[in-house]
């Protein structure tokens, strides 16, 4: 994944694009570049690294004055990271500068005829393919040559594209990646996500699959590949731009665990009405959920894990069978989808490649689908049968926090609100349950004090080189998110295991000093918890244990101990993940690791 700006108006350029690059560098951070407009020409500055070291370039260059430019901020796809590689990339005759984000499948064969044609390429990148092409199909009139490229062209892709004969007006396109086109007096942007605007402007329009818009500083005209201009709805960005920024926290990280109690509040009470739930205006009616005869979770990563909370609660109160898949396998396994399932697609971003080509699949197979999303208007809530959002505000560190809570909460919410409809729990449960979901913000608020202890615990077990999470039900959901967490930010080998598994072959792993984390939040199951721990540290393993207070059996074994508040076995899955992302997250400062921004790794996944 990689982040796009483009600004044209009357402010200069330079710090506008540099501005929303900051804001977007959790899209990808090896490379960054930006092209203007300057002295007849267009100039083009970009490096690899950091943008840190793209700033120090610029500076090292003096004051550049222009009004209209693209920048680009990249997770390397085709190419290593370079500075012949990073965006933008400029046509051979240097007229055209293209940024793009997404993969262009047909590269190869374009670059080959090209070549044919004359054209030298400097790069292993697939973009300097489009800039190559725009200028061989370019005919003095931008917007045509768009859509002979767009005709042209396959793949996923977000484009901005600036020609030096046309210093008054930025092209930008989009298929199956995102780009907005943010609104302003007299300027005009495009950007990859809402808090690259933020600063300049709350109005933008998203532009659909294969639509062009055509920006000028007082003007933004958006067409179809046939040419004819659509009007589009004005988004307004509901976000404060605090919401966006730091905090005073070292990183955010840590700001957007701490704001889970807050995340929890806006997506949860406003969904609880006197006796029951309410999911809003979704078309899923109420004879659909009383014959509902599987329900299909799709997603990726932690949404995944997620989905995996999910299948328990919702089979537990609502007696539908649930099956987790994961998005990039689903729809490659030629998934049996029958009448009368309900496939239930999770994205924090609400772009992610591979989830919304699984959930085309599902639609093409004649399944409903209800998406949980956070960003609102993304493609997956605009292509979705019903959406229900997750109101937590932009995420930008990398590792999931606050997405990850707030879409459990609404996989129990759907839970409940299907339980009540489908009469599979009495009303005296379903009270206690709907009682209990209304405290989820104030004990995560509560349980978040254990920030100081696992700041300690971390310091402890920082130089390990494995670590094994195990669980049962609920607890090896949350372990598979946890170790993910931990491998993720830290670089730590993690794995997660059931721990009924253990002795099928990984307890050959466990050594002298090896850290094993067990999660024990299943009253039912925790017996069987203290066996495996006792068997682990029967080899040697230091066992960093969190159960629920009182649970002295355990104490009794582990070498660190976390105790949690007791509450409803139903919701354990927000309580048990929330020390192992302190853990992680403490883990990963005390190894001088770049928190938000892992290596290898970028926010949401947009190209499969």
């Amino acid at each position: 994944m990689c982040g796009i700006v483009g600004y044209i108006g009357k402010a200069q350029a330079v710090p506008v694009l540099v501005s929303g690059l900051e804001k977007l560098e959790y899209r990808g951070y090896d490379s960054a570049g930006i092209s203007i407009f300057e002295n007849g020409k267009i100039e083009t500055i970009k490096t690899k690294g950091r943008l840190a070291d793209l700033e120090e370039k610029i500076a090292g260059e003096g004051e550049k004055l222009s009004h209209i430019g693209i920048g680009h901020t990249r997770w390397a796809t085709h190419g290593v990271p370079s500075h012949i590689n990073s965006h933008p990339h400029n046509s051979q005759n240097g007229k055209i500068s293209v940024v793009h984000n997404g993969i262009i499948e047909n590269y190869l064969e374009l670059k080959a005829f090209l070549k044919e044609k004359g054209y030298t390429f400097q790069s292993e990148t697939d973009t300097e393919v489009v800039a190559q092409l725009f200028e061989y199909y370019y005919n003095g009139d931008m917007l045509q040559t768009a859509r002979r490229l767009l005709e042209t062209i396959r793949g996923a892709y977000a484009l901005g594209i600036l020609c030096s004969e046309h210093p008054d007006r930025l092209i930008a396109v989009r298929k199956d990646c995102p780009l907005l086109i943010g609104l302003g007096d007299g300027e005009n942007y495009i950007a990859s996500d809402i808090p690259a605007l933020l600063e300049y402007t709350r109005e933008y329009y998203l532009l659909e699959e294969s639509e062009i818009a055509m920006l000028e500083k007082d003007a933004v005209h958006i067409y179809g590949m046939d040419g004819s201009e659509i009007h589009k709805d004005i988004f307004h960005v509901t976000w404060d731009i605090d919401a966006a920024e730091k905090g005073g926290y070292d990183y955010f990280m840590m700001k957007e665990i701490m704001e889970q109690p807050e995340a929890l509040k806006k997506t949860i009470l406003p969904r609880l009405a006197e006796n029951g739930i309410d999911l809003g205006d979704i078309s899923l009616t109420e004879e659909e959920i009383k014959n509902c005869g599987r329900i299909h979770i799709v997603a990726c990563g932690s949404a995944w894990h997620a989905g995996i909370v999910g299948k328990y609660v919702i089979e537990e109160v609502s007696r539908i069978p649930v099956e987790v898949d994961i998005a990039s396998e689903f729809r490659y396994r030629n998934p049996i989808l029958q009448k009368g399932d309900l496939c239930i697609i999770i994205s924090q971003s609400g772009e992610t490649a591979d989830t919304l080509a699984a959930l085309r699949e599902a639609k093409k197979q004649g399944v409903k689908v209800l998406s949980i999303v956070n960003v609102v208007g993304s493609s997956i809530a605009r292509e979705s049968d019903d959406v229900l959002y997750t109101w937590a505000g932009p995420e930008i560190a990398v590792a999931t926090t606050k997405g990850y809570s707030t879409q459990l909460s609404v996989l129990y919410l759907i839970a409940l609100h299907f339980a009540k409809i489908r009469e599979t729990m009495d009303e005296s449960r379903f009270a206690a349950y709907l009682a209990e979901l209304k405290t989820l913000p104030e004990r995560t608020a509560e349980i978040l004090k254990l920030d100081a202890k696992m700041a300690d615990i971390a310091k402890k077990y920082a130089n390990s080189k494995d670590v094994f999470i195990i669980g049962r039900g609920l607890d090896y959901a949350a372990a598979m998110e946890s170790s993910l967490k931990l491998k993720e930010i830290s670089y730590i080998h993690s794995e997660a295991y059931a721990a009924g598994e253990l002795k099928h072959g990984t307890i050959s792993l466990v050594e002298d000093g090896t850290l094993v984390v067990a999660i024990a939040t299943q009253e039912r199951l925790f017996e069987k918890l203290v066996s495996n721990v006792k068997e682990v540290k029967a080899r040697g393993a230091k066992v960093l244990a969190i159960a629920l207070e009182g649970c002295g059996a355990m104490e009794e074994v582990a070498d660190e101990m976390i105790t949690l508040p007791k509450a409803g076995d139903l919701f354990t899955g927000s309580y048990n993940i929330l020390p192992m992302q302190l853990f992680a997250y403490y883990i990963a400062v005390e190894r001088g690791c770049d928190v938000d921004k892992p290596r290898n790794l970028a926010k949401s996944v947009t190209v499969e």
